[in-house]
């Protein structure tokens, strides 16, 4: 009943300063669409016809994945600065239910909200080009969720760096274009980022959208690598977290900013 209260409170939290700042919203959607159009009039301009429909698909989930990810990995550490910032960092801590579980239920309570904008962005992205993949809920929505884990274990590791250095606009910028090139890279030229988090849940849910696969047609080795990818870094993004906030605590950092 506690964790149920927390995340409807985080949830409405984070539904009111959406809409609070509609504005905001707005022109995050819009910034990501323009992403959108800029990879697809490369695409029609100096693309391969003959591969024309497979690269557009390939890109309209490529450019959805790496807005959800981007939006979802960065969370917690925004939230962090934003926290030091306002001086209520510290009164986090006072809490009995702890900062990570806080800082869990506000991510689950902003991916719920962002996913619907991203289903917006990706719904006007397949009526610009004419390219209608196959959503396909049943299969994609367990995998997108199993990947949200290790999205969240990489977001605690982020907000960890945050406790202790508070700035870190700069690295999260420089970050989002890594988030993009794991995105964007197929695990067939790099099979290596299978390792990576969240790389191999994108290339999955890609894979069935353009492809059309069911549940029951995906490899049951992909979907262990996937599990295990998950559970080891939302578990290591945890560790990484809470050694952190001993750090902070060791050298009074968390009132400071």
């Amino acid at each position: 009943m506690r964790w149920l209260n927390l995340l409807k409170a985080n949830f409405r939290k984070e539904y009111i300063e959406m809409k609070r700042y509609f504005p905001n919203t707005l022109a995050l959607l819009v910034t990501f669409y323009i992403i959108f159009l800029a990879a697809f009039f490369g695409i029609v301009f100096i693309g391969d016809p003959a591969s024309f429909e497979a690269n557009v698909q390939y890109s309209i989930v490529s450019v959805v994945f790496w807005s959800l990810t981007m939006l979802t990995m960065n969370f917690i550490g925004f939230s962090v600065v934003t926290e030091a910032m306002r001086g209520t960092l510290e009164q986090l801590y006072m809490s009995p239910m702890g900062v990570w579980k806080i800082m869990l239920t506000r991510i689950i309570g902003q991916f719920a909200l962002q996913s619907i904008l991203m289903i917006i962005l990706l719904f006007a992205a397949m009526g610009t080009s004419g390219q209608w993949l196959n959503l396909n809920p049943m299969t994609t929505i367990p995998i997108i969720l199993i990947t949200m884990v290790s999205m969240v274990g990489v977001s605690f590791m982020i907000a960890g760096l945050a406790i202790i250095v508070k700035q870190i606009q700069a690295f999260l910028q420089i970050f989002q274009f890594v988030l993009m090139g794991l995105v964007f890279i197929p695990l067939s030229v790099a099979p290596i980022l299978a390792f990576a988090p969240f790389v191999k849940g994108v290339n999955l849910v890609r894979t069935v959208m353009i492809e059309n696969l069911t549940l029951s047609e995906i490899a049951f080795s992909d979907v262990t690598i996937l599990l295990l990818n998950s559970f080891i870094y939302f578990i290591l993004g945890l560790i990484v977290f809470h050694r952190c906030e001993k750090i902070a605590m060791k050298k009074g950092l968390l009132g400071q900013y």
